[in-house]
């Protein structure tokens, strides 16, 4: 397994985990009803932990080589990219939330076109499907 893959993966698997952490967080808050709106708090907080998913799955297939763990790993860092320029705007304390984001963001698809981890993975012209 190259670094390149076993850092994609690592990356990404990190990204679910705050995903799943932020949703657990939210999820508590609004049940303890110390939101200033529970529901939308317990929908925000299952909602995440039903987003972290995808990059938890994709992590766990690029680390046992999986081909069709690239695209999940891809469209996670693409979605990334609107939600660190958000948090961005935002301003304050989450300029470095959304530096972060948007760092790891760019990281991983750059690990995950380059030709060793395409290669790893079984992806590139003329390549037969696994």
């Amino acid at each position: 397994m190259p670094g390149r893959l076993t850092g994609a993966a690592a990356l990404t698997a990190l990204e679910g985990l705050a995903l799943a952490g932020l949703g657990v967080y939210m999820l508590f808050v609004g049940i303890a009803g110390e939101a200033d709106s529970p529901q939308q708090a317990e929908t925000g907080g299952i909602t995440l932990l039903a987003l972290a998913a995808l990059p938890l799955i994709a992590a766990r297939g690029l680390r046992l080589g999986r081909r069709w763990s690239r695209g999940p790993a891809l469209i996670t860092q693409l979605m990334a990219l609107p939600v660190a320029w958000t948090l961005y705007t935002t301003g304050g304390a989450m300029t470095a939330a959304a530096a972060a984001l948007a760092l790891a963001a760019v990281a991983v698809v750059a690990l995950l076109v380059n030709p060793t981890a395409t290669e790893a993975l079984g992806i590139g012209p003329g390549e037969q499907a696994r």
